[in-house]
């Protein structure tokens, strides 16, 4: 049996998180521990969980490092305590009881596989697909969309990501230098891709999600850090980032303008600028 580190990373969001926690604590899987790893919260988010939850191990890091280095910080305990998988779920998802055995279950009949998806539901519609496991990316338009049906993504989403952890000892973890928030799982994707690993979806995993919770759908944040990790991931992976990073911009920038949304426009230009 495969012993899995689960790892929720929390940030201003104790209610979701709480849930979250909830529906992983119904897993069938039989051997997994967790880890709820908070990000300098303000929110007394720390106090809320452990008067709720005092059994749940909790991780405070002390300083905001964003989506990749708060992960980060519990997949290297993950690590050191001798797990074999760590699964990433984000803190406003909730999952389904038969979800962590279908990843281990897809894993384990390929050892080639460095990471497996959750087919990922909107949280508010049960019943309509928010993604397949992950995305695809182009890198000569630099466009980036959820896949919504059956086959190999070019990246797993952060949501749900059971990694392998002769995969990650191979490849090393999130650079959270180059990604604050945003784009930090598509770069791990393809790094691990570029190593030789592959990656998998495993059908009979489900999981809710509500989308951008932490920030805010539609939020300027929200565009500034998808920018800025979207100019940087360009710049590593594309043939030729010009065009791709070219393109981005006159998406985002055209959007923006068209609804009127000044704010946006500039939050977009900010990350452009921070890259």
């Amino acid at each position: 049996m495969r012993h899995v580190e689960i790892v929720v990373l929390n940030w201003n969001g104790w209610q979701d998180t709480l849930c979250c926690i909830a529906s992983l604590q119904r897993l069938d899987y039989p051997d997994f521990h967790l880890l709820v790893v908070d990000n300098a919260s303000t929110d007394g988010s720390v106090e809320q969980i452990k008067k709720a939850m005092p059994s749940v191990e909790l991780l405070q890091t002390g300083a905001n490092l964003g989506f990749g280095g708060g992960c980060n910080a519990g997949i290297e305990l993950a690590l050191a305590r001798g797990a074999d998988y760590v699964w990433l779920v984000n803190s406003d998802a909730t999952v389904d009881c038969r979800s962590l055995s279908a990843l281990v279950r897809v894993a384990d009949e390929n050892l080639a596989l460095a990471s497996v998806g959750s087919v990922v539901y909107e949280a508010d519609q049960r019943d309509k697909i928010q993604l397949w496991g992950g995305g695809r990316i182009n890198l000569w338009t630099g466009h980036s969309r959820h896949q919504l049906s059956p086959g190999v993504p070019d990246f797993i989403s952060g949501a749900s990501l059971l990694l392998r952890r002769t995969a990650l000892e191979e490849v090393g973890l999130f650079d959270q230098m180059a990604f604050f928030m945003y784009w930090e799982d598509s770069d791990l994707a393809l790094r691990l891709r570029k190593a030789g690993w592959q990656l998998a979806v495993a059908d009979d995993s489900r999981i809710m999600h509500k989308q951008s919770a932490s920030l805010g759908k539609g939020s300027s944040l929200l565009d500034q850090y998808f920018t800025q990790s979207g100019v940087r991931f360009l710049r590593r992976h594309a043939p030729i980032p010009f065009i791709p990073i070219s393109l981005m911009l006159l998406r985002m920038l055209a959007k923006r303008l068209a609804i009127g949304d000044m704010g946006r426009v500039r939050a977009v230009l900010k990350g452009f600028l921070a890259a």
